[in-house]
């Protein structure tokens, strides 16, 4: 569940002050991740490679405590777990939005996301957990490469989120540009690099 925290009592305070009412509160990093491991795991398990990817931005993200806190409304909120979005194409040909629960263990993530995403592509209803999780956004645009993409800079979306295209082959590598935004209220260059690091990490230490 989400819990609104006094900013003060947080070591964003001076963030909160500062970001929750400027102009352009969102900042965006653009970093080209070496997907190698992940698309031969995605092979190897039969395993889609999206759900891994959802899967390691969860697994990065734990260990950085700014991702549990989110500015909302004008306020700044706790919360105790995390998930993460996907966009789904549903039956009639359009999006619809899908957040599932992290779960450290894979198998339980893998079995969520596809009976999730299943469910709302048939529905075409969005799936929204955002009242007792913080969201981590994402966007694969599969249909073609992409060098970046920037999205909302108003503030009015504030989770943190992440988008890609196809990945790339190359003679011995797989890579993926990808672009991480979020609001600086929520956290500093620091924290989002050393997520960035983490989920690159996690990538690579995939089994």
């Amino acid at each position: 569940m989400a819990k609104e925290v006094n900013p003060q009592d947080t070591t964003r305070a001076a963030a909160f002050a500062f970001w929750m009412k400027a102009p352009n509160p969102m900042v965006t990093f653009f970093k080209t991740l070496d997907v190698t491991n992940l698309v031969k795991v995605s092979k190897r398990k039969g395993l889609k490679f999206n759900m891994l990817l959802c899967w390691c931005i969860g697994r990065a993200a734990v260990p950085v405590k700014e991702f549990y806190l989110l500015p909302v409304g004008g306020r700044l909120m706790r919360y105790e777990s995390l998930a993460v979005n996907t966009i789904v194409k549903n039956r009639r040909g359009e999006v619809s939005s899908c957040d599932i629960l992290y779960a450290d263990d894979l198998d339980v993530f893998n079995r969520d996301y596809l009976q999730h995403t299943a469910q709302v592509a048939e529905s075409c209803t969005d799936r929204d957990l955002s009242d007792g999780c913080m969201v981590i956004g994402t966007s694969a645009i599969v249909e073609t490469e992409l060098d970046g993409a920037v999205g909302m800079n108003s503030g009015i979306f504030n989770n943190p989120f992440l988008i890609w295209g196809r990945y790339r082959k190359g003679l011995l590598r797989c890579t993926l540009p990808v672009s991480f935004q979020f609001h600086h209220t929520q956290m500093d260059g620091a924290h989002a690099g050393r997520f960035l690091e983490n989920l690159q990490k996690e990538i690579n230490s995939l089994r």
